[in-house]
């Protein structure tokens, strides 16, 4: 089995730009993946990690970025076909999404919905273990406590996996943060290996 260290595993993250690669993840990896998702239809943030016997490994984070000026139902295509591509290159075992919450903003909670609809749809339909955590969860999971600001999630998730300073958007550090977070509620390896 390939054992991959962290320095390879960030060196992997390097080379995603835009393209998501299909040898990500080494075919011989036996260790489990779990992937975060933080749900939207501008901004999709993922993060995936993978679970190895001395703990939680970063493999990869980013944003899914549809295009900012077509239609809603054309924006959710390509979230659907890009998390497709993503977890074809990724090929966790769970999923780590981010619970529907409250808002007062009607139409952003409307929004968030239908991103999470695709999510769930593309997840369940890969055969993926779904988790929902909600937002206070992976910030307690990650700092003790649900009150944390993103900055503060983004500099503590990169101190846990041992990443150094992440140059992503808050979308894909929320994301991670979702994954840590499962991996935190389970048992341990065998409880998130793949089906």
């Amino acid at each position: 089995m390939n054992q991959l260290g962290p320095v390879e595993w960030r060196a992997r993250f390097r080379t995603l730009r835009g393209v998501i690669p299909a040898d990500l993840v080494p075919k011989d990896c036996r260790w489990p993946i779990v992937l975060g998702i933080d749900p939207g239809t501008r901004v999709m943030g993922y993060g995936a990690l993978v679970v190895a016997p001395d703990g939680p490994r970063f493999v990869a984070c980013g944003v899914l970025r549809p295009n900012a000026r077509a239609a809603v139902a054309t924006r959710l295509g390509e979230i659907q076909a890009e998390l497709e591509q993503l977890l074809a290159a990724l090929r966790p075992g769970v999923l780590a999404l981010e619970r529907a919450f409250h808002s007062k903003n009607v139409q952003a909670a409307f929004r968030i919905g239908e991103s999470r609809g695709v999510v769930l749809a593309t997840a369940a339909r890969a055969g993926l273990e779904i988790l929902e955590l909600a937002p206070a969860a992976a910030k307690k999971a990650v700092l003790g406590h649900g009150g944390a600001s993103k900055e503060q999630i983004a500099r503590m998730i990169a101190t846990l996996l041992g990443t150094g300073p992440l140059d992503v958007p808050a979308d894909a550090t929320d994301a991670l943060a979702l994954a840590y977070a499962c991996v935190k509620r389970r048992s341990g390896p065998a409880a998130l290996a793949r089906r």
